[in-house]
């Protein structure tokens, strides 16, 4: 049995660090197939020996026993969202309030992930909760659900006890290969890859979750106590070297004329990444100068939002297919003259039911709007 359990250390000590490689630095040094034959490994010793498996096990990335519901749990700390600014001008004035409080001041800029935000919690180093931002006073325990992105260290480098938030989002390739799997099954297609991720992270099954092939990105670290950073940039490297996955698309600015800059250069070049972005994120980057200038009650006083506005084209509906699913249930769908919008070609759309047919007066001809 000592063999057995240091044959099953072994496999966890080199699946977890070839699913890192894989996920997370995107720099495979094992083809798939030997990381599968260890998996398989590992869950036949768990199968035969199920006192062997533990929570943090490389086995638990393909989900567990369905639950009848999610259990809400108080967040340690709020989880505020941030004020928006639509233009320039909103831009200006975020910048004015600031340097009313502190006299030098430099930002950071980050992408906005199109996606789900989360709070993941380790104790001695093992991931122990995740949690839906909720009304961002309680959140939902979608700690297995979590457990399925392979992104997501469920041990890390340093025995730490911290809670960490990102984004969990769905990459385009992924939405896209779902999508063709529900129309093949005649069900209503997901909008786009946001609702996709929040419909999947909230799947009572979390095995199904695991074949939704998430991902996500990190961007900050709750208490600081643990983590020695004077900044937010400082608090996201400290993040990667402990085996996170932060989004590397980020620069610090002196000034909101680099911000701005920034927000032109992703403004033009956002379709061109695998994942979807709604705007870009600019934080003051000191953490004193963040305590500083505190919170109002719903947002915090040293960060916001801009907002990229909606991506909107015409293109014209040439055809309604109608597709029968198991249940019977028949489901129209707009076939389109293809167009390019938000980096993807979209030539099909959900109508839903024929009820939103004859509210809207679609017709075979129409130009729409996507």
């Amino acid at each position: 049995m000592e063999d057995l359990k240091s044959r099953v250390k072994e496999l966890h000590q080199l699946l977890h660090r070839y699913n890192h490689e894989y996920h997370v630095l995107d720099n495979p040094t094992v083809p798939d197939s030997e990381y599968d034959q260890l998996l398989h490994e590992l869950i036949s010793i768990e199968e035969k020996h199920p006192e062997l498996k533990t929570d943090d096990s490389p086995t638990v990335r393909v989900g567990g026993p369905p639950l009848s519901q999610f259990e809400k749990i108080y967040h340690d700390t709020p989880m505020l969202s941030l004020g928006n600014a639509f233009n320039e001008e909103d831009l200006r004035k975020f910048d004015q309030r600031v340097r009313e409080k502190v006299d030098s001041v430099r930002y950071t800029c980050e992408l906005k992930i199109d996606g789900l935000a989360v709070s993941l919690k380790y104790v001695n180093g093992r991931f122990v909760q995740g949690l839906t931002r909720g009304d961002g006073t309680t959140g939902e325990n979608i700690t297995e659900n979590l457990k399925t992105i392979h992104a997501i260290p469920l041990t890390i480098k340093e025995p730490l006890s911290i809670e960490v938030r990102g984004e969990a989002y769905m990459p385009r390739k992924s939405f896209i290969s779902l999508n063709e799997q529900k129309e093949q099954n005649g069900e209503q297609l997901f909008a786009n890859p946001r609702n996709a991720a929040a419909g999947s992270l909230r799947q009572l099954d979390s095995k199904l979750t695991a074949k939704r092939k998430l991902d996500i990105f990190l961007y900050s670290v709750n208490d600081l106590t643990e983590i020695e950073a004077d900044s937010q940039s400082e608090a996201l490297n400290n993040l990667d070297e402990l085996g996170f996955k932060t989004n590397k698309e980020r620069e610090t600015f002196d000034d909101i004329e680099g911000v701005l800059s920034f927000i032109s250069k992703w403004t033009k070049q956002r379709n061109n990444l695998s994942y979807d972005i709604d705007g870009i994120v600019i934080k003051v980057d000191d953490l004193s100068q963040q305590e500083e200038l505190g919170f109002t009650q719903k947002s915090p006083r040293w960060a916001i939002a801009y907002k990229f506005p909606a991506e909107e084209v015409l293109t014209t509906l040439t055809d309604i297919e109608l597709s029968i699913g198991r249940t019977g249930v028949v489901t129209p769908t707009a076939i389109l003259e293809p167009v390019k919008v938000a980096g993807t070609t979209v030539s099909r759309a959900s109508l839903h039911n024929e009820d939103l047919i004859h509210e809207k007066d679609i017709r075979i001809g129409d130009e729409v709007v996507i």
